[in-house]
């Protein structure tokens, strides 16, 4: 893992943690026998599975199922604090990953849960917050941080050309001719293997390479035309559409340091 790891006790079904991770830090494929939710307060986690790609900018938490294989790549120094799971504490426990929103009261909870170090005794304090946690796991709100990517090795081929050169203009038209089939082909398939359209899924990946690229100190202008916008402007109509905050709201959140 990361560096500077730290826990609250582990024998219940929910403990809390804490962990840095340090700029360019990659996890290899890895997975976990409990759930894990990791809520960044600085940097951005990108998460990869074999279904997609998910992005946790700051102030945001990812959802990990237990025994699903991942790999983390750390963009900026990411701070987090999170939580490991039994899958069966609660009935309504989600079973995919997901990139959700920390409400500022599961933020502290999971601060507290870090302070517990000894046995938890039945009716404790200590209990009662970690049930509280549990209550807090099953409201969590969901958000479009997450890229599918299909199963379909044509298809595959198609997604990586795209990731190598956002800034080319990827019609559908464009892209069935590189694959040698009609739009509605392509259309018919790309639906099947990601659940988006293929100009979601466009606009997608370049947002969530917006939201890395940001993170790393790169200006907006620069974002934009990497991305293939026409300008700063057009670029962050988009962003804010997207996720709700302008890029330089989003960037403010980086000068975020927990204490």
């Amino acid at each position: 893992m990361g560096n500077n790891y730290d826990h609250g006790f582990l024998d219940y079904p929910i403990y809390a943690f804490t962990e840095n991770y340090s700029h360019g830090h990659i996890e290899d494929w890895h997975s976990h026998e409990r759930i894990q939710l990791i809520h960044t307060l600085s940097g951005v986690i990108r998460i990869q599975t074999t279904e997609g790609t998910w992005v946790t900018p700051p102030g945001r938490g990812v959802w990990i199922p237990a025994y699903k294989a991942h790999a983390l790549l750390i963009s900026g120094d990411v701070q987090a604090y999170g939580v490991f799971i039994q899958p069966d504490a609660r009935l309504k426990l989600v079973n995919e990953c997901r990139v959700v929103t920390i409400s500022p009261l599961l933020k502290e909870l999971i601060r507290s849960a870090m302070q517990i170090q000894t046995t938890i005794h039945p009716q404790s304090r200590e209990a009662r917050l970690l049930e509280l946690i549990l209550d807090e796991l099953e409201l969590l709100p969901v958000l479009p941080f997450n890229l599918p990517e299909p199963q379909n090795i044509k298809l595959q081929k198609l997604c990586a050309e795209i990731k190598l050169d956002l800034s080319h203009t990827w019609t559908l038209e464009h892209a069935a001719q590189f694959l040698h089939v009609s739009p509605k082909t392509l259309t018919r398939h790309f639906q099947k293997e990601t659940n988006m359209h293929f100009s979601h899924w466009v606009r997608q990946t370049r947002l969530m390479q917006a939201m890395t690229d940001l993170a790393m100190n790169k200006s907006i202008f620069n974002v934009a035309l990497d991305l293939g916008y026409d300008s700063a402007s057009a670029f962050s109509a988009m962003f804010k559409r997207e996720t709700s905050l302008t890029p330089s709201e989003y960037i403010q959140q980086f000068q975020f340091k927990d204490h």
